[in-house]
């Protein structure tokens, strides 16, 4: 079967008061209408490793996250598309949600595990599945360098020129692909990553693994808003404001921070008068479903 999802993924400009009055132009890659459920960069990071998977003949993958974790139902969702038996392993007790119900739904198996178990993810996988020949260890997030090689093809879907890269990170494998595309592009590009964790210095770590050479990048440590998955009334009231004013759907866990960041660096001089920035939407709407309360 051909592993392939046509990409729909086109560029388009935000208008705001505060970016014209900076002279700067801020524009959206939409990777979130490349699937609705497999999008954004959950497919790039998943492209390589199913034709990994399929060249060494496995039919069940096997991968691991929250419980409401977008890369699961990813996952699922691509399983059921291409024709694979589907396992998410989830960190943390049992319980029923959108999410899983969405996974279940496309045929995913689910898992649960204690959080201490959970760390060792092989060791998980080794338990469950050691004998199971046709299982293919997918890690969280579709971190790997199979993941990193998907995100840097965005780059070759550029027309235009940006002085500034804006991108959430989780695992730092979406970020590493970018700055590799840049690189192999040779462009005079600034990547700026926007870690989505608490003290946010150790994804220079997790980005340098997946780097083809080494490179700079900036890394913008203070739009966690307290840690994965966590968050306040100023990004909740930020994220309705922007949805109300653009038609965008973006969520609070990734790219709500991540534009949050870009928002405010603007209105402290951050970028010079001309710059054009590009924000990359790396999807995940449906974690807005793990968030309905804060809404």
């Amino acid at each position: 079967m051909d592993l392939n999802l046509e990409i729909f993924s086109p560029v388009h400009q935000i208008k705001n008061q505060l970016f014209d009055e900076q002279g700067i132009k801020v524009f959206l890659k939409r990777d979130d209408l490349i699937h609705p459920i497999i999008s954004g960069n959950k497919w790039r990071k998943l492209k390589y490793i199913l034709k990994r998977a399929q060249s060494e003949n496995k039919t069940h993958l096997v991968t691991f996250g929250g419980a409401y974790s977008n890369h699961l139902l990813a996952t699922a969702a691509a399983a059921a598309k291409f024709g694979f038996k589907a396992t998410g392993v989830v960190r943390g007790e049992e319980v029923n949600n959108d999410t899983l119900f969405l996974c279940r739904l496309h045929g995913m198996n689910l898992v649960f595990t204690d959080r201490e178990s959970y760390r060792d993810k092989p060791a998980l996988f080794d338990k469950y599945f050691g004998d199971d020949n046709n299982a293919f260890f997918i890690d969280e997030g579709g971190s790997s360098a199979e993941g990193a090689k998907g995100c840097s093809e965005l780059m070759d879907e550029l027309t235009e020129p940006y002085d500034h890269i804006f991108c959430a990170c989780g695992t730092g494998t979406t970020a590493a692909g970018i700055i590799n595309g840049i690189y192999q592009h040779k462009l005079n590009t600034q990547f700026n990553a926007v870690p989505v964790l608490k003290n946010g210095d150790f994804m220079r770590g997790e980005i340098d693994k997946f780097l083809n050479t080494p490179a700079h990048y900036e890394l913008h440590t203070d739009y966690h808003f307290g840690g994965y998955g966590k968050t306040d009334e100023r990004l909740i009231q930020f994220i309705k404001k922007f949805i109300v004013e653009t038609g965008i759907l973006i969520e609070p866990v990734y790219t709500g921070k991540m534009l949050y960041a870009i928002y405010d660096l603007a209105a402290k001089n951050y970028f010079k008068p001309g710059s054009r920035v590009l924000a990359i939407h790396s999807g995940g709407i449906w974690g807005l479903l793990g968030m309905k309360d804060k809404f």
